[in-house]
């Protein structure tokens, strides 16, 4: 996975493809599709078709039936804005990486106890930025970060330069 995850929110399939190439041509290889849409399934369908070599995903993916889109899609990644057991077991069930959005101590204990270490940090703004993300570093070591919702191109370096951040996500980088 690349450090910086763009966030893409497609309103109609016919723009994916040009969408992608933009990302392509700024050298990301890396695409979050929201399933904020009604045409979500088919644009990630076209992204995974139309650039294989891409690393697609869905995002804000709330239930499972969505994941269950997405995945037969051909997203290669999930992201949910929230942590939910039903999209967990779909991803298990298809070995597909998810990365739910977690902020409190509880929310990250309880994707621990589904297996999960690589955790969204959403909204990063409002629920503390880099200052939580480093006091959760004590006592959650072995739980890397993806950070979205405030992160910008003027801060993404300082979460990038923490040890315990995988990538930096958003609509910024689109």
């Amino acid at each position: 996975m690349e450090k910086r995850i763009p966030l893409i929110t497609i309103q109609d399939v016919a723009d994916t493809e040009r969408a992608m190439q933009n990302l392509l041509n700024k050298g990301l290889h890396t695409a979050e599709i929201t399933f904020r849409t009604a045409c979500a399934e088919g644009a990630i369908r076209s992204a995974c078709e139309k650039f294989p070599d891409m690393n697609i995903g869905a995002g804000t993916v709330i239930n499972a039936a969505q994941c269950e889109k997405a995945i037969a899609a051909g997203a290669k990644f999930i992201v949910s804005p929230g942590l939910s057991e039903a999209v967990a077991a779909v991803c298990k069930k298809y070995d597909v990486p998810y990365y739910p959005g977690c902020v409190t101590p509880t929310e990250i204990m309880a994707a621990l106890e589904l297996g999960i270490t690589v955790i969204k940090f959403f909204p990063a703004g409002v629920y503390g930025g880099i200052k939580a993300i480093k006091a959760l570093s004590g006592p959650f070591p072995q739980v890397k970060f993806i950070p979205t919702g405030g992160v910008t191109a003027d801060n993404e370096a300082e979460f990038l330069a923490l040890p315990n951040v995988f990538a930096v996500g958003g609509s910024y980088l689109a």
